[in-house]
């Protein structure tokens, strides 16, 4: 498949942070490298925004997704890391440094009918005294991590404790 500089260049960023995430869900990789030869669209990215203590983490209310990390759909043209940053903006007003090495690939579908597509997650430490500005209609709040939440990724909060469990352990995670 022949794409444009336009569609390889986020996708090549796709490829070079799936492969130094520090945690992989789903098979991604594998995943990812048997997608190469069709569409890969619309990529997903979030960012797991911790507090300090690594004890609190952002969630948006969404619609109907539930309980969700701050994220979305990257924009064509845009790089997951730069989706992220973008879409943890307009959803919290947030605007921490997201650490280098990505926190997560997965491969899922974030909605009914949709197709299955690479997700990205990103982490940043943030600071819970700081306001958060929410979207209409997609309230956002710290949430302890020792408590769950009502998701359509029912996975998500044991992912995020095994990254958090990484952080404390002092491993290159970050």
């Amino acid at each position: 498949m022949i794409r444009s500089v336009f569609e390889q260049r986020p996708l090549d960023a796709a490829v070079a942070d799936a492969g130094s995430a520090v945690l992989e869900f789903d098979r991604a990789r594998a995943w990812l490298r048997s997608a190469l030869v069709g569409a890969v669209e619309p990529l997903g990215a979030e960012v797991w925004v911790l507090d300090a203590a690594l004890e609190q983490i952002v969630l948006v209310g969404h619609p109907w997704r539930g309980l969700v990390p701050p994220g979305g759909r990257v924009e064509p043209g845009e790089c997951p890391r730069e989706g992220a940053a973008r879409e943890l903006l307009e959803e919290t007003g947030l605007r921490p440094r997201l650490v280098e090495r990505p926190a997560a690939v997965a491969v899922r579908s974030f909605g009914p009918g949709w197709p299955e597509t690479l997700s990205l997650s990103y982490a940043a430490i943030g600071d819970p005294a700081q306001p958060l500005i929410a979207e209409e209609g997609q309230p956002a709040a710290w949430m302890r991590l020792d408590q769950g939440w009502d998701s359509c990724f029912p996975d998500d909060v044991l992912r995020i404790r095994r990254y958090v469990k990484l952080l404390r352990s002092g491993s290159s995670a970050w």
